[in-house]
């Protein structure tokens, strides 16, 4: 099936050309190719029409989790018939294995799994390995840590087709290898039930749920049915049920893991004890014994990534497999925001080597933990297909790389010219931020104010709360898709000033955001460089009226260049308008629909969003309406929903580690309480 590209708007300004030139470069093959377009000239959309175009399977790789969602979102509502894929890390909270030799201090693993990207990622993973060419993964530096070998994966999957002769039995067995969980009542993800001569199967992915019929020992019937109701949808004449996760072995590959480890670990004792370390070696025996023994009874152990060179069957110092072997050879790759994705991929390894070398060295891992780890980065450009690099600041690496094919992309669609810097003394920073929030509330506008630290993000978004401003704060804390979450409130009108660190620079689509007020501007460092500010003044590129403020004592030379080369700009923008007869007009949101990530939230989720708006009107979000409780909330106040809300909201901060607002979220829930009881006591 061919890409098939879905939108309102036809390319205009310099998209045109841009498109026209990246599709010649890469049908010529050129080895990679550079789009250098500022902020809000559609640099999404002349990508979607060149995949379009191109007709091959895409990865697109990001830098965090919050710009993939948004690209994914894009991409989605572009390639609606299509097979857009989300990859990013599935931890929402993740604290790697590590020992410090010099405080004797080991740390456990910690982790906190999120099962919905965990599905996605499965998705993104078949909806390559079944052959389709349509298929665009969004991805974050998630695709060059290790997966399971597609060889095994393809070994692994149950084949079903009606007519087939397999004992009912058997089948079963074959779903409890690849990690599917017999129930009895209400199936999920992954599971199967037994009923007389029917097995329910719930597929891994998506809502699939099939109704698997045995006559004796043969499969009569196939059918795919609602999961909730049970009622069938379609017959089937065959299915590939695939496994529950990325790491399915097959049994003999297990069996030859084992003995190889057992090998491995005798070495390493026999090592340790002739260089004198017995405690090392008493470590490591121990260890790998305990593992060897779960392996054994439950397939499975604590941290049995580090042997995922023997279940790979690959040679020492081999690298691992990752989701870019599941790309066929003539994808495309598109590195968004390169300037920071691409030094990014080029840390990883380093950063895990170290860790794994004191494991290693000390005795709680065999050397083999070692190949578990990210790419080399002269490995990742191996792997690299044809590649665009896409950004407002391109760094000389992709520059140099793409040599003569740079293309620029600098007049928008909109007409919109760049926003206007302006440098203020950062001396009454707090005063004049509330008279320009004042002034853009007035105008119903939306504002972003950036600092240099997460906690001054939080104690600026609490003070503006407490100042009566609908505000909120987002940071690398935030699980992925309570960020989503909060961009969709902003477009939702449900709040009024966003606070950030770095999040809120490539890429983020914020058409709403009228002003950027940048603070501490003129303090040196990776925050507040050139590259930097260029990308966070990018927030306001969307807004016909858009404006950066720059809060500093002195003006740096990042801050000079800033504003000369948006001025440089400016001119060119102005001199097209005016040559073309062009009037800047609003520029609006890809999609008008919430992004699709938040249609997977958990049920009990459902719903928040449509809920939201009525709990920043009734000044639960702000303290400064403590006093006037009792008078909102009277006998006709559904105070019961309010109460629930409440609670719901200290939830979501306390597992967010913002325990100053989940204190406040619980004290307006008390409070709440109190007020429902005295409407008890003068009701009787």
């Amino acid at each position: 099936m061919d890409f098939k590209l879905v939108s309102d708007y036809a390319p205009m300004g310099d998209q045109p050309e841009a498109i026209e030139r990246l599709v010649a470069d890469i049908r010529q093959g050129v080895p990679a190719a550079t789009l250098h377009g500022v902020t809000g000239s559609g640099k999404t959309f002349t990508m979607a029409n060149v995949i379009a175009q191109l007709n091959r399977p895409v990865l697109v790789l990001s830098h965090n989790k919050t710009l993939a969602a948004q690209l994914y979102s894009e991409f989605k509502s572009f390639f609606p018939e299509n097979a857009v894929e989300y990859f990013v890390s599935y931890y929402d909270y993740y604290q790697p294995e590590a020992y410090i030799p010099s405080t004797d201090t080991y740390i456990e693993k910690d982790l906190a799994i999120n099962a919905e990207i965990d599905r996605m990622r499965l998705s993104a993973t078949f909806s390559l390995l079944s052959g389709r060419r349509d298929v665009i993964v969004v991805a974050s530096v998630s695709c060059i840590y290790g997966i399971g070998n597609p060889a095994d994966f393809h070994s692994t999957m149950v084949q079903l087709k009606v007519g087939d002769v397999m004992a009912m039995k058997h089948l079963m067995y074959r779903l409890v290898e690849i990690l599917y969980t017999r129930v009895e009542r209400d199936l999920e993800t992954s599971t199967f039930r037994v009923t007389g001569d029917t097995i329910t199967i719930r597929s891994s992915v998506g809502n699939h749920c099939y109704r698997v019929t045995f006559f004796d020992d043969e499969i009569e019937e196939i059918s795919l049915i609602d999961a909730e109701t049970g009622q069938r949808l379609d017959r089937l004449e065959q299915v590939n049920i695939y496994p529950a996760n990325l790491f399915v072995p097959s049994k003999a590959r297990v069996e030859q893991a084992v003995l190889n480890i057992e090998a491995d670990l005798e070495k390493q004792i026999e090592f340790f004890i002739k260089e004198g370390r017995e405690v090392e070696a008493k470590r490591i025996e121990q260890r790998v014994n305990y593992d060897l023994e779960m392996i054994r009874e439950l397939g499975y152990c604590s941290g049995i990534e580090n042997y995922s060179r023997y279940f790979d069957g690959r040679a020492p110092g081999m690298r691992p497999f990752c989701l870019l072997d599941y790309f066929p050879d003539d994808s495309l790759f598109i590195i968004d925001e390169s300037h920071v994705t691409v030094p990014q991929v080029r840390g990883m390894f380093g950063g895990d080597r170290s860790r794994k070398e004191n494991l290693v060295e000390y005795g709680f891992r065999l050397p083999a933990a070692r190949d578990n780890r990210p790419l080399r980065f002269e490995e990742f450009e191996g792997m690299q297909g044809q590649t665009i690099y896409v950004s407002a600041t391109p760094a000389p690496y992709e520059l140099a790389r793409s040599e003569d094919s740079i293309v620029e992309q600098f007049i928008r669609p909109t007409g919109i010219i760049d926003p206007a810097l302006k440098v203020i003394d950062s001396t009454r920073q707090i005063d004049r931020l509330m008279e320009d929030i004042e002034d853009c509330i007035k105008r119903g506008e939306k504002m972003i104010v950036t600092t240099i630290s997460k906690r001054m993000c939080e104690e600026v978004s609490a003070y503006l709360e407490k100042m009566g401003v609908r505000s909120r704060y987002i940071h690398s804390d935030l699980d992925t898709l309570e960020r989503v979450q909060i961009l969709e409130d902003l477009h939702a009108d449900l709040f009024d000033v966003l606070c950030g660190v770095n999040l809120l620079r490539e890429g983020i689509d914020l058409p709403e955001v009228a002003q950027v007020s940048i603070f501490d501007a003129d303090k040196n460092g990776y925050l507040r460089n050139y590259t930097a500010m260029t990308q966070v003044a990018g927030r306001a590129a969307r807004h016909a009226q858009g404006r950066v403020v720059l809060y500093g004592t002195t003006c740096t030379d990042a801050m000079r260049k800033t504003v000369e080369d948006s001025n440089r700009r400016r001119e060119k923008q102005i001199r097209y308008n005016i040559e073309h007869g062009i009037m800047p007009r609003q520029a609006k949101r890809n999609s008008a629909q919430p992004s699709p990530l938040l249609d997977t939230v958990a049920g009990e989720d459902k719903g928040v969003a449509n809920d939201m708006k009525a709990v920043y009107d009734s000044g639960v979000m702000g303290v400064s309406m403590v006093a006037d409780a009792s008078a909102q909330y009277n006998a006709g106040s559904n105070i019961d929903q309010l109460i629930d809300q409440a609670r719901k909201d200290m939830e979501r901060a306390a597992k967010s580690l913002d325990f100053m607002a989940a204190a406040r979220y619980r004290d307006r829930m008390y409070e709440l309480q109190q007020i429902k009881e005295e409407q008890l006591k003068n009701r009787y």
